[in-house]
């Protein structure tokens, strides 16, 4: 009759709970700190031993040793203890693969294995040195599931396999993950560790350098590996192994656990959501001979800085968490490098003392039985006569045992041998074992009683191992502070000066000043600035690659990015749309392009003849597309100034007209501001800075200009109606632009409405009065006209 209990749903479930957590970190999910492998590894591995799938044996299917690794020792799916048998014969995830498969099993593309049916496998030669000796009673054996099966609790491992290969696993409230090493780094480290129990962690770090991913691959910095050495917890930047082969980003290794099929993918949706820009094609030409993704890299980009992007926004640059919790003694437990060495060589101890002990008891064993043959030789006819004449076996063993005083094992030896093996030469033969028996004997006493011995004997087994089976360490570590993918980009990009150009119709690029050649004042200037059809520049910057660029949209609107980020063209191509880069409204254009400078204020010039004046440091506090001014109805914003707070500033009309003014007479406004009036009428096309002893330069859209003193411009009282500066007329064309002059070896850049642009030296600009309409500084082609201009400071 079945009992019935009867619980709390709630008790029960938090013991049930409890019993199924405990099961899952003992048993499944959490590696033991001594062998570095959790139960199913270990049965797999030794039930291929059980098999003879040694390295040297044929191949078996797959299916026969999960069939046997179910059937004997683990009762669970097939598929987990095939995955299982899979992942140690990966070597994209094994550091040192214990299993050698043939067939399919997966790729680092994510491609599953082929089925257990169509695969092959057997041990490989590194994992005997996990199972060596394990028949010479150096670990415990327990009953399988049924009771009809022994099966190891531990292997006997001869290197400190946990670190070597690391381990990843999830259990229930915690989980680990301890990355692989080098054998050979992780071998001398332990051998490190004998010599001076006491070694410091630090002192560790000389011998093992860091994590050694089966993958290759850079780990980014050494705190986050100092860290978990110490605390046994920590985070390591892995990136990708890359080089740069004519402007093109070859990937030739990738962070550990990585899918390279899903990291390939996510570059290529990344490039058409536009998060990462300047990418022209993705190849993947990984074969036989190793992993190489080819990124292409389209002309006008920096490879540096898109590879900036991917580290960025990719598993290019990953993180690797550190939690270095393994099962030691049934419970599990959070280990620093140094303990988990220390956990390593003892029980390296245990099992070198138990293999001993085996040893010393066999051979005392076969000593005594050869002292038994010894005597059985020199009364060999006295005992043949007393077999002739036994009854039985029994009869014989007895009179044998009484007559001549042999043990039992001693007479049982004796009546299973050949008498031809008990002749003159095989006493020889016999003495000979003895002798060797004996030495034999002496060693492993010494072993047992001499620590040292002991200690000597461990190394000298590490350091063959290391000899037959270490190789070369795979992932380079760099010091983040020689990182230059972590350094700002401005330091990947060398300082150059720039034109950058915006045209009427949105689109935008960044050309080298060296493409501008000086010329002389009159010329025709130098062809080649390409736009779209019934496009025409609007406005140039003259700067850095390194600067700031700061742009004001006619609505009033102010966005920011660093130059290096336009696209560098030649002349001759469009470029690329400014949308790209800004997020405009509907009928919003870029109408200025200031350089960051040493300022304190912006000066906004409206077309309505209004001017306002804000602190810098209130308009950077905005975010990017803030306004910046509030607009009059059908007003627009035509020009904005950097200025320092000391300068007066000029107010330029197309027809001629200027109004100097002292800046202290512009009131300081928050960025909600609609500005003041500062000089009368519509049209206001440009103003600029005037500082004491300067000139201003005035450009005509004709290309007419001329130097003016400072001191021929009167300042006057807001709002006026301002003087001429020149007058507008048919010739010399309307007012397009005006440039304060201050500093020697000063240049102007005119680009026209063509693409022509012509660069001359200010110095050979001549002074002119007021009244004068000035000289020609380019000869324009019939119906060109000068469409922006830009000085060379």
């Amino acid at each position: 009759m079945k009992k019935l209990i009867t619980s709390e749903f709630e008790e029960e479930l938090k013991e049930s709970y409890l019993k199924y957590a405990l099961s899952v970190i003992i048993s499944r999910a959490i590696p033991d700190a001594r062998d570095g492998l959790k139960p199913v590894q270990r049965r797999i591995l030794y039930a291929m031993y059980d098999m003879g799938l040694l390295p040297n044996r044929p191949f078996r299917k797959s299916a026969t040793v999960v069939g046997e690794v179910i059937g004997k020792y683990h009762p669970h799916g097939d598929q987990a203890v095939y995955d299982a048998l899979v992942r140690l014969a990966q070597d994209f995830h094994m550091r040192y693969p214990l299993i050698e498969g043939q067939g399919n099993f997966g790729s680092i593309d994510g491609d599953p294995p082929a089925a257990y049916r169509y695969t092959e496998a057997r041990l490989e030669k590194i994992t005997l040195e996990l199972l060596n000796n394990i028949d010479e009673d150096v670990v415990d054996f327990v009953d399988n599931f049924d009771g009809r099966y022994k099966e190891p609790v531990l292997l006997p491992a001869g290197f400190p396999n946990l670190l070597v290969n690391g381990a990843v696993g999830i259990a229930v409230g915690m989980g680990t993950s301890i990355p692989p090493h080098n054998l050979g780094e992780i071998i001398d480290g332990t051998i490190a560790y004998i010599d001076n129990p006491d070694i410091t962690i630090e002192e560790l770090l000389k011998f093992i350098k860091g994590p050694d991913f089966p993958t290759g691959g850079i780990i980014v910095g050494r705190k986050g590996i100092y860290d978990a050495y110490r605390t046994g917890k920590g985070k390591i930047t892995l990136r990708a192994k890359y080089e740069i082969e004519e402007k093109d980003i070859i990937i030739k290794e990738i962070p550990y656990l990585v899918n390279k099929a899903e990291l390939i993918s996510k570059i290529a949706q990344l490039v058409r959501e536009g998060v990462i820009e300047g990418i022209s094609d993705i190849r993947d030409e990984s074969d036989k001979e190793g992993l190489r993704v080819v990124i292409e890299v389209k002309r006008g980009y920096e490879p540096q800085i898109v590879l900036n992007q991917l580290m960025k926004h990719t598993k290019l640059q990953d993180t690797f968490s550190i939690n270095m919790i393994a099962i030691l003694n049934n419970q599990p437990k959070l280990f620093n490098l140094k303990e988990l060495i220390e956990v390593f060589v003892k029980f390296r101890e245990e099992v070198i003392i138990r293999r001993t002990k085996f040893r010393l008891n066999k051979a005392k064993l076969r000593i005594h039985i050869l002292e038994g043959f010894l005597k059985a030789i020199e009364n060999l006819d006295e005992i043949i006569e007393i077999i002739r004449n036994s009854e039985d076996v029994q009869s014989a063993r007895e009179k044998l045992i009484s007559k001549f005083n042999f043990t039992l094992e001693q007479v049982n030896a004796i009546l299973e041998i050949k008498l031809q093996n008990l002749t003159k030469l095989e006493r020889e033969k016999i003495l000979k074992e003895y002798k060797q028996l004996e030495e034999e004997v002496k060693i492993y006493e010494k072993l047992l009683k001499d620590k040292n011995e002991l200690y000597k004997l461990i190394k000298e087994e590490l350091i063959k191992i290391k000899e037959k089976f270490a190789d070369k360490r795979r992932t380079k570590i760099i010091d983040s502070e020689k990182d230059e993918i972590s350094l700002e980009i401005e330091d990947l990009i060398q300082k150059e000066d720039v034109v950058v150009l915006i045209t009427n119709g949105g689109y935008i690029k960044r050309m080298s000043l060296k493409s501008f050649k000086s010329q002389n004042r009159g010329t025709k200037g130098k062809t080649g600035i390409t736009m779209n059809d019934n496009d025409f520049p609007y406005r140039i910057c003259v700067c850095n690659t390194h600067s700031q660029l700061f742009f004001i949209t006619n609505k009033g609107r102010i966005f920011w990015m660093k130059a290096y980020k336009i696209p560098e063209m030649s002349l001759t191509s469009k470029g690329r749309s400014i949308n790209q880069f800004l997020t405009l409204k509907e009928n919003e254009k870029v109408i200025d392009i200031l350089p960051d400078v040493d300022a304190r204020f912006i000066v906004i010039f409206t077309r309505f003849g209004r001017i306002k004046r804000v602190k810098l440091e209130e308009v950077l506090k905005g975010r990017m597309g803030s306004y910046i001014i509030k607009l009059k109805e059908n007003d627009e914003v035509v020009k904005c100034l950097f200025t320092i707070g000391e300068e007066d500033i000029l107010i330029a009309k197309e027809d001629g007209k200027v109004l100097r003014i002292k800046q202290n007479d512009i009131p300081i406004q928050s960025r909600k501001g609609s500005g003041v009036k500062g000089i009368s009428g519509k049209n206001i096309i440009s103003g600029c800075v005037i500082l004491p002893n300067s000139k201003v330069i005035t450009i005509t859209n004709k290309g007419y200009g001329k130097k003016v003193k400072e001191s021929e411009i009167p300042t006057l009282k807001r709002p006026a109606k301002g003087i001429y500066i020149l007058k507008a007329n048919e010739k010399i064309g309307s007012l397009i632009e005006v440039v304060d002059s201050f500093a020697q070896n000063e240049n102007l850049i005119m680009i026209t409405k063509n693409g022509m642009a012509l660069r001359i030296d200010i110095s050979n600009l001549q002074e002119y009065s007021r009244n004068a309409g000035g000289v020609k500084l380019i000869d324009l082609s019939e119906n060109d006209l000068i469409a922006c201009v830009g000085i060379i400071r």
